[in-house]
């Protein structure tokens, strides 16, 4: 597998000062601002999928849509949006972005397989809503469709609906940048649940993808959202390897973002060290004045809690294939006292990380 190649400072200082003695025009800047946000689905959907009984199971599902409600993503989602307006990139990847289906009355609890189709809640369209009221001109370039699964839910009269939970990674767009190629794909590589019911569930992640050109530079800019290894870091790292996979052609400058579960400090999964090998460069290693840590993870649960107290740092960006010029701007959003909303909620359990890089094109 190819290499990918990253210039750092010493190396492009030497190139610039070649380029400048063979020839009258330098080398033209052009500046690109990127995004990554993990916006939380609101809840611990974890607990349901461990649930060992049928019981269990149902009474977990119940906390949880009660839990999702508490966490607002209609208020949250306008945090988000002054986050995206305060920082204004070219491009920004989301993960966690979750579409909730119900139907009335439901049949998953009796094994019935009609998928409920009513929509309830959309995370999508409230987050490009919150955009336009602050007149924000994003597109919606490519979006993938992750894991798709529904559960009972019980009612007070003993009854029961079904709700339909649909993950989806996304990439939004400026309106000023040229767009070609969008790109979505899962992975093949999944892990595996086994429901109480004995049911077998896919949790299913993948990759969203675009060619966009800012200014006379085209890029290919990359969302993606591995397996978290709290269970087993095989999947996270066949994932890894499908992406690698993936860009190994690719010869235009590469910037990835994501969620992708790996600590920068070596910590946890190897993931995040092996793009580095691959000849990826993390963003926050080329400021020169970095934002501190860097911690983008986690804030509790209910999102209440009253200090930020970010332990690692697991949301990233990555840049390949690209001469980028000294003084990268990276920085954590998400993280302060003041990003919460107004009942003080924080926007996500994640901070989001922004960078202005600047690339260099003869």
């Amino acid at each position: 597998m190819r290499t990918m190649t990253v210039l750092t400072a010493a190396t492009l200082l030497a190139v610039l000062s070649a380029a400048c003695s063979d020839s009258s025009d330098p080398p033209t800047p052009v500046d690109v601002t990127v995004m990554t946000r993990n916006v939380y689905v609101g809840a611990d959907v974890d607990r349901i999928i461990t649930a060992q009984t049928i019981e269990e199971f149902v009474v977990r599902v119940a906390e949880t849509w009660q839990m999702l409600h508490a966490t607002d993503f209609g208020e949250r989602a306008q945090a988000i949006a002054d986050e995206i307006a305060e920082a204004n990139p070219h491009l920004v990847g989301l993960q966690e972005i979750t579409l909730f289906r119900t139907q009335s009355p439901g049949d998953a609890v009796i094994g019935g397989t009609v998928p409920a189709e009513d929509e309830y809640l959309d995370f999508l369209s409230l987050l490009m809503g919150a955009l336009a009221d602050r007149g924000l001109s994003y597109t919606v370039v490519a979006q993938m469709l992750g894991t798709d699964v529904e559960v009972p839910l019980p009612l007070p009269d003993g009854s029961f609906d079904d709700i339909r939970m649909t993950d989806l990674d996304v990439v939004l767009a400026r309106s000023d940048v040229g767009l070609a190629n969008p790109e979505a794909a899962r992975y093949a590589a999944t892990l595996p649940v086994t429901a109480p019911s004995g049911a077998p569930v896919e949790i299913r992640r993948g990759w969203v993808s675009v060619e966009a050109t800012i200014g006379d530079l085209t890029i290919r800019f990359l969302n993606t959202h591995l397996e978290p290894a709290d269970y087993t870091d095989q999947v996270q790292a066949a994932q890894l390897s499908e992406l690698l996979y993936i860009l190994s052609d690719e010869v235009r400058p590469i910037v990835l973002v994501g969620d992708l579960n790996s600590e920068s400090d070596g910590s946890g999964t190897p993931a995040y060290q092996q793009l580095l090998d691959a000849g990826f460069l993390d963003v926050h290693d080329l400021d020169p004045t970095p934002d501190g840590d860097a911690y983008t993870c986690c804030h509790d649960l209910d999102l209440r809690n009253n200090d930020a107290a970010f332990t690692k740092r697991i949301d990233h960006i990555l840049v390949a294939n690209a001469p980028v010029a000294p003084g990268v701007d990276a920085w954590v959003v998400g993280d302060e006292l003041t990003d919460r909303t107004p009942s003080g909620l924080w926007p996500s359990d994640h901070g989001g990380v922004v960078a202005l890089l600047t690339f260099w094109r003869d």
